[in-house]
């Protein structure tokens, strides 16, 4: 979801660069059983791309529809040659790499799926066990230009006689060492039904020990049936490091040439959750916690007529009952910002994680959310605040030296544009965004710029240090956009969106507004569309860092928390670095 660009570098320093951020993810049919597991594939996927990696995802066929399709050969054409066979056998990937990239842009991932002849994908050898020998990286880095993922079909290649060869059972592992070490990548992991290597079958022995680490020969006999051997012998001739993981899990099996290590596996512990709000954002996270049980316990649901949801006695209209035993972690996805505030405060004293999306809350309570955390040693995450699916925090808190961010930032208001801009009336589009969820009942937060100015007080505290409350941010309202606007505007080739922009000036203070702003339709600010989020962020040395993702809609919000949630769990748990700093803080002009 992050591109930028680099004027004084060339094009070989980029690809190197770039090559540096990317992952190769590997998805097999033990985590791809049904389509009803692409949503959750996804949502890995756009952990790492919210992290800053460019993703190469290697999709299987779905559990058992390979087999199928090779019994399926069998019965009407016994005999045949295994050529015509493996054109038959591929076809599973090829269905499920579609499909995953569909997932993908629906959760607001820019991704695109490639097939084998179009990135120069060829193998040689037996067409139903064949090894593969040649891609064109750069076609494959053309898109990953693009896009955040590109999804490609393991386990089939082209050939120069055959035409169409698949790579032998287990095949989709070996497409992912050689995408990883054709393309440079600096790992490539193995998404697995197991989070990694075990010395005993861990099902049989759940006291079995996990492997942190292994050579590459010590892997080819310890994963006997886990893990390809031809992928395992390909990845330690190219010295392609791999991590053997399950979806979610920080865990991981570690091969390379190092000697093998074994550790107990952590004790899983499943984190009691306190929901607070259950809405269009709320009800998705709802959807996702229960998808869990094995990770998360989760308490009554804070709402305020539980009399309208099907199962009742899942909610509550208190926040004591919703809180009672202090859960270790709350979600609050609740309106307003001073009783959310309240809330989240008292967690936070006793030590408890909070993830919220509410961006009127963390822009008018940002410091005293903040001192609770301090004060009580939790963690407060709110990366979905500010563009929905776009990991705009994320990158500020990875870039050094920023000197400015402006950006499309409100998903509603840039549906409502969109449409004005194609002759509907403000009443019809605002009617349209309501029926679609992106807007509100009141839509006023939204139109009138109050929402935008949240946003872009979190972005000022985050980029900046500073302290700018939105009630001191100067803002338009889309109510005075005339249609005679957005027809002139279209005359000269341009359109009309609202931004939010803040920048250091010359004599160190900062400006800050949200303005509509005429821009030409070539500017990337000016290519998003509907509920689309995209941000500019430019450093000291030039670059402008492109961020983009869907900013409205249940799905890309509560991804965007959920995804939080599963950070704070692996904060909790002692499993993952806490890298958070706030820089130093500037003088003000608003």
């Amino acid at each position: 979801m992050e591109n930028s660009v680099d004027p004084q570098s060339s094009p070989q320093e980029g690809r190197q660069q770039e090559s540096g951020r990317l992952c190769v993810l590997k998805f097999g049919s033990s985590v791809l059983g049904t389509e009803a597991d692409y949503p959750a594939v996804a949502l890995e996927i756009y952990r790492h791309v919210r992290d800053g990696e460019k993703v190469v995802a290697v999709v299987s066929a779905l559990d058992g529809q390979t087999d199928a399709l090779l019994d399926l050969a069998e019965r009407v054409g016994a005999g045949a040659p295994d050529a015509l066979v493996a054109r038959l056998a591929r076809v599973g990937e090829l269905q499920s790499a579609a499909l995953m990239a569909l997932a993908l842009s629906r959760v607001g991932v820019r991704a695109c799926t490639m097939d084998p002849d179009e990135m120069g994908l060829v193998a040689e050898g037996d067409p139903l066990d064949s090894n593969l020998t040649g891609l064109d990286s750069e076609a494959v880095w053309a898109k990953l230009a693009v896009h955040d993922a590109v999804v490609v079909p393991g386990f089939t290649a082209g050939h120069a006689q055959h035409g169409v060869v698949t790579l032998g059972r287990g095949g989709t592992d070996l497409s992912a060492v050689f995408f990883a070490a054709r393309l440079g990548a600096h790992r490539v992991r193995l998404i697995k039904d197991v989070d990694g290597v075990y010395a005993e079958d861990p099902a049989h022995n759940p006291g079995a020990e996990r492997f942190s680490q292994l050579s590459y020969a010590e892997a080819a006999e310890a994963s006997s049936g886990l893990i390809q051997p031809k992928a395992i012998r390909a990845a330690e001739a190219e010295d392609v490091l791999i991590e053997v993981a399950a979806l979610g899990s920080a865990e991981c099996t570690t091969i390379a040439h190092l000697p093998a290590r074994r550790a107990r596996p952590p004790k899983p512990e499943r984190l009691r959750v306190a929901l607070l709000g259950c809405g269009a954002v709320g009800g998705g996270v709802l959807a996702h916690l229960r998808s869990r049980p094995d990770l998360f316990e989760l308490g009554p649901v804070l709402v305020r007529r539980p009399e309208l949801h099907d199962e009742e006695a899942l909610f509550t209209v208190t926040g004591a009952e919703a809180l009672a035993g202090k859960p270790d972690l709350v979600v609050e996805a609740l309106g307003g910002a001073d009783f959310p505030a309240d809330l989240m405060r008292s967690a936070l004293r006793w030590g408890a994680q909070v993830v919220t999306a509410n961006k009127a809350a963390v822009a008018k309570h940002y410091d005293s959310l903040h001192a609770c955390a301090d004060a009580g040693g939790g963690g407060l995450y709110y990366s979905a605040a500010v563009g929905g699916g776009a990991p705009i925090l994320e990158t500020l808190a990875r870039l050094e030296g920023v000197v400015a961010v402006e950006g499309v930032m409100n998903g509603t208001c840039n549906y409502l544009l969109s449409r004005l801009g194609e002759g509907w009336s403000f009443d019809d589009a605002l009617a349209k965004a309501q029926e679609l969820g992106f807007a509100e009942a009141d839509p006023s937060a939204d139109v009138d710029g109050h929402d935008a100015a949240d946003k872009l007080s979190i972005l000022v505290r985050e980029a900046f240090g500073a302290a700018l409350l939105p009630e001191r941010i100067a803002k338009a309202s889309l109510r005075d956009v005339a249609p005679e606007a957005l027809r002139a505007a279209a005359a000269r080739g341009e359109v009309l969106k609202q931004v939010g922009r803040c920048r250091l000036l010359a004599d160190g203070s900062l400006f800050a507004e949200v303005a509509i702003l005429p821009l030409p339709a070539a500017h990337p600010l000016a290519r998003t569309r509907n509920e689309e989020n995209c941000f500019l962020v430019t450093d000291s040395q030039g670059r402008v860092h492109e961020i983009f993702g869907k900013g409205a809609g249940r799905c890309p919000t509560a991804n965007a928390v959920f995804a939080d949630v599963m950070d704070a769990q692996r904060a909790l748990l002692g499993r993952a670095p806490d890298t958070a700093a706030r820089p130093a803080p500037l003088k003000l002009r608003a």
